[in-house]
């Protein structure tokens, strides 16, 4: 008898639900209560709004106005790739890469996290790191690995950094300028520190389980958690063919440092040198966007992808027609990326709009009051736990909840530093496992891998990083 297909949500569906879930969540607290200072803006209604079915069918629409400069940047890095693929240097680049690790591929997987996490932990690199895959993925197909190692090596490698943020901008930064605005000076000195052990705790953490996971991959093929269907996505889309020794020509050369040149200006434009006092590139560096390296964004980054796009197919001598076509072609291949960020980040579009995440904020900072430290740092991660769910985005998260959060561990007397690190470490975590993460969502996607495998890979890893996390923030509040 023929073994039937395990069907599994696709990531569409799993957003589509927890949409549902929200908006009749909204509507059984219609009219409930919260205070009026959790409010952003003068003059709103302090109580939950219930959603309309018109709510529910705009929430899409409203997330895709909210992301439409990381949707815009997706798209063109599709079709950027598209181009570099078509002149064959990418293709026999891996191959020359395969043969020079000759049998010591797993050596680069540690390199490669630390330097990501890194990334992470000082500029909150995440959705920055979607076109890594395009290169790292079929390298570790060719090596013998699969796609879940890819993804673990990038998207853990950087959400450790994530994590244990530091000086991360994003993170850090406008939790601390949150609570400047209420007047309360945090010590950058303790944030940093405490960002360093959970940046190092949980990265070790990381490479370990990664590593684990790739040698029993390497060693023996069917030790794989994909499904076939999974397994032969993937032989699909990234496998390239080593039976044929493709020739790497000067050509092919040039292309790929054009292609490193392209990366290597995208991670220096989007540190943030001017919070560190250096200001080697102010001035002269904003000739090609209007804006000075260090200070862009996802729209500075589209350009630039779109400007070595037609630079490299002018070098390789790629037609004109053929370059459209294959340009559109690549964007096509990311459309589904962008839909899935555009129905995450709806997601949080209706739950502000309905203040069910200042409903539950008001909520959880009245559990907290008067707890014991231990039990305070317990509670506040739990209550992160569920805010970071609703609030993918990290600013958006600090600057609605750390004044409430903040200003009441310093009422209490526990050091705002500690509120600082839970929110941090507790968005950290979800965004390596929420389906409300458009990032995960979208890297899934992109590797052709299903939710549901994924969490079977990241549990294990997960609740281990969540124990040393809670007992490096509760070491640190009970010292402190």
């Amino acid at each position: 008898m023929k073994k039937k297909k395990k069907l599994s949500l696709s990531s569409f569906s799993i957003l589509f639900l927890i949409l549902i879930v929200l908006a009749l969540i909204s509507i059984i607290l219609s009219g409930k209560s919260f205070s009026p200072t959790l409010l952003m803006d003068e003059g709103g209604v302090a109580e939950v709004v219930p959603a309309k079915f018109s709510t529910v069918v705009m929430a899409t629409f409203n997330g895709f106005k909210d992301a439409i400069d990381i949707c815009i940047f997706i798209l063109i890095l599709g079709g950027f790739l598209s181009i570099v693929n078509k002149t064959g240097a990418l293709e026999a680049g891996i191959q020359k890469v395969v043969r020079r690790l000759n049998g010591n591929e797993l050596r680069i997987i540690p390199v490669l996290m630390i330097l990501f996490s890194i990334g992470g932990t000082t500029f909150g690199m995440a959705e920055e790191t979607i076109p890594f895959y395009a290169i790292l993925t079929p390298v570790m197909i060719a090596a013998g690995f699969d796609p879940i190692v890819s993804i673990g090596t990038v998207l853990l490698g950087s959400g450790a950094g994530v994590l244990g943020s530091t000086v991360n901008p994003f993170a850090t930064g406008v939790a601390m300028d949150a609570l400047t605005a209420i007047h309360i000076q945090t010590n950058t000195g303790l944030v940093i520190a405490l960002g360093c052990v959970l940046w190092f705790t949980t990265t070790a953490c990381a490479i370990y389980y990664v590593m684990k996971y790739a040698k029993k991959v390497k060693q023996e093929k069917g030790s794989t958690i994909l499904s076939l269907q999974e397994q032969e996505e993937s032989e699909k889309h990234f496998k390239t063919d080593q039976s044929k020794t493709l020739e790497f020509t000067s050509k092919h050369k040039t292309v790929l440092l054009f292609f490193a040149f392209t990366f290597i200006i995208m991670v220096v434009s989007l540190i943030p040198w001017q919070k560190f006092g250096i200001e080697i590139f102010n001035g002269w560096s904003s000739f090609l966007t209007g804006v000075n390296l260090g200070e862009w964004y996802f729209g500075d980054l589209a350009m630039w992808f779109l400007l070595m796009s037609i630079i490299i197919a002018a070098f390789f001598k790629i037609g004109e027609k053929q370059t459209i076509t294959s340009f559109v072609a690549g964007a096509s291949d990311m459309l589904s990326v962008v839909l899935i960020i555009v129905v995450a980040r709806g997601v949080s579009a209706l739950m502000s709009s309905t203040n069910l995440d200042l409903f539950l904020l008001d909520r959880a900072t009245n559990l907290l009051d008067g707890l014991s430290p231990i039990l305070f740092v317990l509670g506040s991660y739990a209550i992160y736990f569920v805010l970071s769910f609703l609030i993918p985005s990290s600013s958006g998260l600090a600057y609605v909840t750390m004044p409430i959060m903040g200003g009441l561990a310093h009422r209490m007397g526990f050091p705002p530093e500690i509120m600082i690190m839970v929110f941090a470490a507790t968005h950290g975590v979800i965004n390596l496992t929420s389906p409300t993460s458009g990032i995960l969502m979208g890297t899934l996607e992109l590797n052709k891998v299903e939710y549901s495998t994924w969490m079977k890979f990241i549990k294990t890893p997960i609740i281990t990083i969540i124990v040393v996390n809670l007992i490096t923030l509760i070491i640190s509040i009970i010292a402190l």
